[in-house]
């Protein structure tokens, strides 16, 4: 228990940041139906995976609008 106070600071903004990510893909997939490469579904599974999914989409699949 004293480890996880020591490494909350820390882990906060990551947290905070993989949730803002989340939450800006989503609407973005969701508000938009083109995309570079793929499909509403795929985006939305991939946008799932931890950080790496949101930073996935806003490279490889959002569209240039």
């Amino acid at each position: 228990m004293d480890l996880l106070l020591e490494i909350w600071p820390f882990l906060l903004p990551i947290i905070l940041i993989e949730l803002i990510l989340l939450v800006m893909a989503l609407v973005h997939i969701l508000t938009h139906s083109t995309y570079k490469r793929g499909t509403r579904t795929m985006w939305v599974i991939i946008s799932f995976i931890q950080i790496i999914g949101p930073i996935l989409y806003f490279t490889l699949g959002r569209s240039d609008e």
